[in-house]
């Protein structure tokens, strides 16, 4: 007789669910309040957040809330009904491509309504089952699952080891000769937990040598708006970026909004725009988001202070951690991890007393996305902190280290709050 899968539930809630009773509320699914900023409301008390990814501070930038409310009083959210394909497409949704195309540098754009519903979509349409992906073994879940649509074989190389990198693409090399397969390489622009770039222009090297025939696909969500002289992203840091076969930026990073983006030559995004099924059957964007990430994009191209605060302040930030003797890893975008030794439980006691004692709200990272024993604080910096938010966070983190290292966080069970429902 089959087991009853609910039953199976019951008695496995996963490796974070299985602590859901004890911190849901909390630790997970809390509720931020208030204007989007440096600082917002955690449980009635003001805090300090480098939780947010509002990278250039344009959740609240005037010229933005405006557009958003006079899109919304013109349009509603209802405007335009059903997919793209069918009574979804208005001049808004074709304008915004083509500004995009044109600050990316590329020939055309598809709109995404989400950007892991979009990705997850785009993996599955541009790779049949005689093709070979070959990926990072750092990439994020939604590559992860858009992998999983995929029938044909997959091989993953250790994190920006481009001597990994190699043997697996011997591997791939080897399984679609003589058959009618390609290959696809899959990596970030910006890892966005531990903040380091993808080594894209080791990848591109490869292809360039004439070792390897490959296409690569970068989703670079943390990079877009916030890295390169434009704001292109890595593949324009690392002088790469016309390399980049098909190129994936979100707007809900560095534009504070929903949606994102696929960037490409002309006939790969018109195969997309009629094969892609997340968005051939899905509801077009409501048109003050397409309205709203225009104005975003201006604001982007036009007014670079914004960048250039967001890297006043995250160099700062990472420079006075380091000085101090915090290990954060080899990031090189703005994304601030901050690695320390201790378990769970410790984990969640130093973060209790962050918020509750220090005001300080950042989100806490651990096994099974690090290793065990390894406690993450990854910090968003943003344009809209200050040199004071930074100079705070660094004497805090020094005063909660030493009371890590001296045990003081240690305890049988996790820290749990009580949370209104």
């Amino acid at each position: 007789m089959a087991k009853d899968i609910f039953e199976k539930i019951k008695e496995n809630r996963g490796p974070i669910g299985q602590h859901a009773k004890g911190v849901h509320g909390y630790f997970t699914f809390p509720k931020l309040e208030g204007e989007i900023g440096n600082k917002m409301m955690f449980r009635g008390k003001e805090c300090l957040v480098w939780s947010v990814n509002n990278y250039l501070g344009l959740a609240n930038h005037p010229e933005v809330r405006k557009a958003d409310a006079d899109a919304a009083a013109k349009w509603g959210m209802a405007y335009p009904m059903g997919a793209r394909m069918m009574t979804g497409q208005t001049s808004e949704h074709e304008a915004l491509e083509n500004e995009l195309s044109d600050f990316m540098g590329t020939e055309d754009t598809i709109l995404l309504n989400f950007g892991y519903q979009g990705m997850v979509s785009a993996i599955d349409c541009l790779v049949d089952r005689n093709d070979v992906i070959v990926y990072d073994s750092e990439s994020h879940a939604c590559i992860l699952d858009g992998m999983r649509l995929h029938s044909g074989k997959r091989f993953v190389f250790q994190h920006n080891d481009m001597e990994s990198f190699d043997k697996q693409m011997a591997r791939a090399t080897k399984l679609v000769e003589n058959t009618d397969g390609g290959i696809l390489v899959i990596t970030e622009g910006v890892f966005g937990m531990a903040g380091d770039q993808g080594d894209l222009k080791g990848i591109v090297e490869f292809r360039k040598s004439g070792k390897y025939d490959f296409r690569l696909f970068v989703d670079d969500a943390h990079g877009f708006g916030t890295i390169g002289e434009k704001g292109m992203g890595a593949g324009e840091e690392q002088g790469v970026h016309e390399e980049i076969d098909v190129l994936f930026g979100t707007f809900a990073k560095s534009m504070a909004s929903i949606g994102a983006f696929i960037s490409a030559k002309e006939h790969i995004i018109e195969f997309m725009r009629y094969n892609m099924r997340s968005q051939m059957f899905a509801k077009s964007l409501p048109m003050p988001l397409v309205v709203g990430a225009r104005k975003r994009l201006e604001l982007l191209r036009t007014q670079p202070e914004h960048k250039e605060n967001l890297w006043k302040v995250a160099s700062a930030l990472q420079k006075g951690l380091k000085e101090n003797g915090f290990n954060i890893g080899d990031t090189n975008s703005a994304v601030t991890p901050v690695f320390l030794q201790g378990n769970l439980a410790e984990a969640t006691n130093m973060t209790f007393d962050l918020r509750e004692n220090y005001s300080i709200f950042c989100s806490i990272v651990i096994y099974p996305v690090v290793p065990k024993d390894t406690i993450m604080l990854r910090l968003i910096p943003t344009a809209a902190h200050t040199l004071e938010d930074v100079n705070y966070t660094i004497e805090t983190f020094k005063t909660v280290k030493k009371k890590l290292d001296n045990g003081e966080y240690k305890a049988e069970e996790l820290a749990s709050v009580e949370v209104d429902k």
